[in-house]
């Protein structure tokens, strides 16, 4: 399987997929900031590198159909999101229809959209997470993959809820990519992702935590 991964920042989902050793090919990873530490990460690697800086762009659909021609290029099976902190256009979306998957910092549907630690702890959730899942145009939304379940501590900040969902997204989102490789991800009509086994039956994923 042929991969393009798209980050923003320090790449550390990056890092678990690479730390992982999965069966798949990166053909390239590509950031919108100039300034990411994930693309030396990937330069490390040996992987190509790109930098789209959206500033340059006037208007977000402009910048999501460069960012199209640059991914389709390599001709990937599949885009990850990884900590990619871009709201995509829906013909993005719609271009990559169920070859898109994001890691979203809470456990789905909840908490959608930016600073999910500090809104968790406001509300007083006694559990948090993170949700890997198929993208569609609703923002935050589309077929739940897997998800991690994180306690929330009495003493919690939003740094410390942080640090502890991220190493659960280190282990889900390679998973879920590992899963996706393997063919065994069936999107059912309702929405639902099933697992497939190597007998051909199905199962539904679970949260791990």
């Amino acid at each position: 399987m042929k991969l393009v991964v798209l980050i923003s920042g320090r790449g550390s989902n990056l890092n678990a997929i690479l730390d992982a050793a999965l069966p798949v090919e990166i053909a390239a990873v590509i950031s919108n900031r100039p300034t990411a530490d994930g693309l030396a990460l990937a330069q490390g690697h040996g992987i190509a590198t790109h930098v789209l800086d959206h500033a340059q762009y006037s208007n977000r659909a402009d910048f999501d159909a460069a960012l199209m021609t640059l991914i389709d290029g390599y001709q990937p099976d599949g885009v990850v999101l990884a900590g990619y902190m871009r709201i995509l256009t829906d013909a993005f979306v719609e271009h990559y229809s169920k070859r898109l998957i994001n890691i979203h910092p809470s456990l789905l549907p909840s908490f959608p959209g930016m600073h999910t630690h500090a809104r968790a702890l406001a509300e007083g959730v006694r559990v948090h997470g993170c949700t890997v899942h198929f993208v569609t145009p609703q923002l935050d939304h589309g077929p739940i993959i897997v998800q991690a379940a994180v306690p929330v501590r009495a003493d919690d900040t939003p740094d410390s809820l942080a640090a502890r969902v991220l190493a659960a997204e280190h282990q889900v989102l390679p998973q879920a990519i590992r899963w996706w490789a393997a063919g065994r991800l069936v999107v059912q009509n309702d929405g639902r992702v099933n697992l497939r086994d190597a007998d051909g039956s199905e199962q539904a994923l679970l949260i791990y935590g």
